[in-house]
């Protein structure tokens, strides 16, 4: 599923999941805040609204817009996504061009809480901190 944005962001790619009925996501991030959904999502859009909260920009202002349909990856030949050295683009164009759907609407958008100094510092907790300089 593709996680489009405002254009101060970057976009995002989560694999989806299912369990029984549920939905869930599996999604590799160097931060931790868009990383695994457990499968307890009735739908796609409840699954996405998950991430409004976790998805902002620099300055703290949530930034996710919309979201894709599903798609199932056994469409691109896995050697330009599961064993390639190069970045994905093929797989995000392809997910990108899919319908998106909104999540919040211009109005509402406006009114969306800034993340608070304290959450923009959680928020740089990261797997891979980049090495010092020398």
């Amino acid at each position: 599923m593709h996680l489009d944005c405002d254009p101060s962001d970057y976009p995002h790619i989560v694999a989806l999941f299912r369990r029984g009925r549920a939905w869930g996501a599996i999604s590799k991030s160097n931060g931790a805040w868009l990383r695994y959904r457990d499968p307890v999502y009735r739908t796609l859009r409840e699954l996405a609204m998950s991430y409004v909260h976790e998805y902002f920009d620099k300055r703290g202002r949530k930034t996710l817009r919309s979201y894709s349909g599903a798609f199932d990856l056994r469409r691109i030949d896995p050697s330009l996504w599961v064993s390639s050295e190069d970045a994905c683009w093929v797989v995000h164009d392809r997910l990108a061009a899919l319908r998106h759907y909104p999540l919040v609407s211009a109005r509402q958008a406006r009114g969306l809480a800034r993340r608070d100094a304290f959450e923009r510092r959680s928020a740089r907790l990261v797997e891979y901190p980049r090495p010092p300089r020398r």
